[in-house]
């Protein structure tokens, strides 16, 4: 679609009190912010149930009609998703550019869409957006241009039916390459889970910080990594999957993805569209959910989180929280508290707790053992000294004495060949 018009008013139906309703009105604001649109106005009303034809009541449409032509504004924003009718009708009665929630986050995502994957998703989700309102989206995008000039109503009739047609046949194109990538990415996310390396998930709130956190630790564990992700302070700046290996000092590793940020009311179009992307959530060991602690409402944004987890079938992975952005709130950080980390990653504070606590959740399957091995199995030094955190080395006359941690599977496959084994410890 075409730039959106820079000068909008937003509006929203506070339903039944809704305790949220403040909240997503100001997120509405950022999310035209982030399209490159100044809100010049606002227009709210308290409705038990939302009007059918025109979403608003025939009052406040004439008061929303004067609002816009005083403040100059050529695009409307709606705070819910708009039916194909209320979207007609509503570009009817103010002769305004008129656009919903949805299409905006639609909107965001095609602009910061950077990889092939992503921007087949976007565009497979803006078009199922369109398909059913292309009625309306066109008279809108025909008003932006001076009006479509087609007075003949047969004439318009059919250049709909080939429009619907083409979109359709766009989205099965589409498909059909998306899901080329898709087997590819599964192929890889088999071949990794053969490996039996830890999958950790970076999930939240848009513009969090969990970009900016995968950078930190890449920085504190692989100095010598050139593979930074994108990290910017604006919503939406991560659409695609980045999973990084993470070795620690103790041999240990794991794998840790970053993924697209929430947002509450994110369309379904989205997340159906993304969820070959997100699978990677639900297929992960253990979910860091990086919170921005200094915003006032961060309880609502974990439970939008919590929620979308949820619907991607993921809400039964074990998960810890990341409270970053503590040093903007007074509080006392870093510190652990049970399942939470208070940290600050802008300044490098809170990481080593952070991965000490992943830690502590994934590596449960690690014994603390005491061995002797024999001369002749030599070859079994060198594997637990890459694959294990030999804590001691002694030699003695029958054999090499090593104290490590190990994998129990690793302590029970070669155990018969060591001299006098002792049984495992936790």
């Amino acid at each position: 679609m075409e730039q959106v018009n820079n000068r909008a008013v937003v509006v929203g139906v506070n339903l039944n009190d809704r305790a949220d309703f403040a909240y997503s009105m100001e997120e509405l604001r950022n999310l035209a912010d982030a399209c490159n649109i100044e809100v010049v106005g606002e227009l709210t009303q308290k409705m038990p149930k939302i009007n059918g034809p025109h979403y608003l009541g025939s009052g406040k449409i004439e008061e929303l009609s004067a609002l816009v032509e005083g403040v100059d504004a050529s695009t409307v924003i709606f705070n819910d998703e708009l039916s194909p009718s209320q979207l007609r009708n509503l570009e009817s009665a103010l002769q305004k550019k008129v656009m919903d929630r949805t299409l905006l986050i639609l909107d965001i995502f095609s602009e910061r869409a950077q990889t092939r994957e992503a921007q087949l998703q976007v565009e497979v989700a803006k078009l199922q957006y369109m398909l059913p309102r292309l009625t309306g989206l066109r008279e809108s995008l025909g008003r932006q241009g001076g009006g479509s000039g087609m007075k003949n109503k047969g004439t318009g009739e059919t250049k709909l039916e080939l429009d619907r047609r083409r979109i359709e046949e766009r989205i099965s194109a589409l498909q059909a390459e998306l899901e080329k990538l898709v087997s590819r990415r599964q192929v890889q996310r088999k071949q990794r889970q053969k490996t039996g390396v830890p999958v950790i998930c970076l999930v939240g709130y848009t513009n969090a910080g969990k970009s900016s956190l995968m950078n930190a630790i890449l920085s504190r564990y692989m100095p010598d990594s050139s593979k930074q992700v994108l990290a910017k302070d604006m919503l939406f700046a991560t659409l695609e999957t980045s999973v990084r290996s993470i070795e620690l000092p103790d041999n240990k590793s794991f794998l840790l993805t970053d993924t697209v940020g929430f947002v509450s009311q994110l369309p379904h179009h989205l997340i159906k569209a993304f969820r070959s992307t997100l699978e990677e959530v639900a297929e992960a060991d253990l979910l860091v959910q990086v919170v921005d602690y200094a915003n006032l409402e961060y309880e609502r944004l974990i439970e939008v989180t919590n929620d979308t987890l949820r619907e991607l079938g993921a809400g039964h992975i074990p998960m810890i929280y990341a409270y970053n952005k503590t040093d903007l709130t007074g509080e006392r950080y870093p510190r652990t508290d049970e399942d939470k980390v208070y940290l600050s990653v802008k300044e490098n504070q809170g990481l080593e707790e952070l991965v000490a606590l992943v830690r502590d959740r994934i590596f449960q399957d690690y014994v603390q053992v005491e061995v002797v091995i024999p001369f002749s199995e030599g070859r079994l030094i060198a594997f637990f000294n890459a694959n294990g955190n030999v804590q001691a080395t002694s030699y003695e006359e029958n054999g090499t004495r090593l104290t490590m941690e190990c994998k129990r599977v690793d302590y029970e496959k070669y155990q018969h060949l060591f001299v006098e084994p002792q049984p495992a410890e936790q």
